[in-house]
């Protein structure tokens, strides 16, 4: 019997954000393209519920999750967001918080897990940044943290973009690597480092960038023996991604998630994947990225193993 991956998703990541680049219609889409293929069923799905106010604390201030709450944000606070704020955004960030949690926890029940949603990295303990409200992957590593499922975790973030906000959430904790190889002329403009930072020239291609992929993942988890891994594997490195400036190919895209899930595979490490940025200039690319990513992890946990859960 062929083992399923959980997939965590909600029809409210689905908000309007009016003309955006960001199109959170993606997330819909990118099940409705999993369900027409021959790899995920609806079986696979799982209803996320919000993060706690408890859980948001452990990596947001008061006084920020309180500006999250009422919408009293200054015009250079919500020029700073990049999106415009209203209840159902900020419930769908709260809701994706949640996602984030549940999908880690099925990962580490089940080897794997999916959410799609998630990986929105540029939010600060106290403050948003580039379309990220609340920080999701820091909320998940606090609340595993904190309640003992876990002592020691690593972060793979490949966006295009520095995972600016992770890195300075986690800047001073040793139980939490955080690896970031993204465009280094890209957004951010001011990079706090990340445990490893790998800053990729403009028009990097699939070669070199798998090159590299391989060249330092196995480092990170020999080296830092995480209990679970976060993957951000963004759309955005594709070569035709209106706010990146990678030069990678659907195929590359592809192997690079392959190489991810299966190195965390081969340790027996869980890896919860989220799905983070992509703004292709056609939405169709960007849903055939995510869907691709999530094809990966459920090859690799449905062939046998000899992982035992525990």
């Amino acid at each position: 019997m062929t083992a399923r991956p959980p997939l965590v998703w909600d029809p409210s990541y689905e908000i309007d954000l009016g003309p955006h680049v960001f199109v959170t219609a993606k997330y819909r889409l990118t099940r409705e393209r999993l369900l027409a293929g021959a790899t995920v069923t609806e079986g696979h799905f799982v209803a996320p519920v919000p993060a706690t106010p408890e859980e948001l604390a452990l990596v947001h201030t008061v006084e920020y999750l309180d500006k999250v709450a009422t919408g009293r944000f200054s015009m250079t606070e919500l020029l700073q967001l990049e999106v415009p704020y209203s209840e159902a955004g900020r419930d769908a960030m709260i809701l994706s918080c949640g996602g984030t949690l549940l999908t880690a926890r099925l990962a580490l029940e089940r080897g794997a897990a999916g959410h799609l949603g998630g990986g929105f990295h540029h939010a600060f303990a106290d403050h948003g940044e580039g379309f990220c409200l609340l920080n999701d992957v820091a909320v998940a590593v606090r609340a595993l943290l904190l309640e003992g499922r876990i002592s020691r975790t690593a972060i793979v973030d490949l966006d295009v973009h520095h995972g600016n906000g992770t890195a300075a959430i986690f800047a001073e904790d040793p139980d939490v690597f955080t690896f970031s190889m993204h465009q280094e002329a890209n957004y951010p403009a001011v990079k706090p480092p990340s445990d490893l930072d790998v800053g990729l020239p403009d028009r990097t291609r699939d070669p070199e960038y798998l090159s590299l992929l391989d060249e330092h993942l196995p480092g990170i988890l020999d080296g830092h023996e995480p209990d679970v891994v976060f993957y951000l594997a963004g759309a955005d490195p594709y070569r035709n991604d209106q706010l990146g400036g990678l030069s990678l190919t659907m195929e590359g895209l592809r192997a690079r998630d392959r190489a991810v899930v299966e190195a965390c595979e081969a340790r027996g490490v869980p890896v919860a994947v989220v799905l983070a940025g992509g703004y292709a200039y056609r939405l169709e690319d960007t849903v055939a990225i995510h869907a691709a990513t999530i094809e990966e992890l459920a090859r690799a946990i449905g062939r046998p193993s000899e992982r035992v859960s525990g």
